[in-house]
């Protein structure tokens, strides 16, 4: 992992980002090439760019995880014009001092017999490269950077957007 300042600057400002938004569209690619995407709670993202997911362990997304690690996470937070797209590789794991740390009572939901459950599984999500589009959410400010690149022909830059390579 990156460790230089501007890198752990960004890596926190991408963590800061994805802990306002609940659910990611976790892409994983099937046998036969074709990538699926599913929607995912994350349950938690560590400063050191580990990402958590409660998943069932023999789950379809599990078997595409076993024959291809490579994940793509994307989170969407409409209302504050954040995008993020997160490329990394996942494990799967029944790690119980994991699943007992990071259970929420509404997982029963997906698990009836709760963290005892035998289909009760995580996916760990180890970052490898980000990217993030974080525009100002003020229609105001949205209309003066177009009426401005209206007016210059130069593109309109609405905001931060920055790439991470951990």
């Amino acid at each position: 992992m990156n460790t230089d300042q501007n890198t752990m600057e960004n890596l926190q400002k991408l963590i800061d980002l994805i802990k306002d938004i609940d659910i990611a569209m976790m892409t994983t690619q099937d046998e036969d090439g074709s990538l699926r995407s599913r929607p995912m709670r994350t349950s938690e993202t560590k400063a050191d760019g580990t990402m958590w997911f409660f998943t069932g362990y023999h789950s379809g997304k599990s078997e595409e995880l076993k024959h291809d690690s490579h994940v793509n996470l994307s989170f969407a937070n409409t209302s504050d014009q954040t995008y993020i797209s997160v490329s990394g590789r996942a494990t799967l794991t029944k790690d119980k001092a994991k699943i007992d740390e990071l259970w929420n009572p509404a997982l029963k939901a997906w698990f009836p017999e709760g963290k005892e459950d035998p289909n009760v599984g995580l996916i760990k999500v180890t970052i490898d490269k980000a990217e993030y589009w974080d525009a100002p959410n003020s229609a105001v400010v949205h209309l003066y950077g177009m009426v401005k690149a209206a007016i210059t022909g130069e593109p309109a830059h609405p905001g931060d957007n920055k790439k991470i390579n951990l």
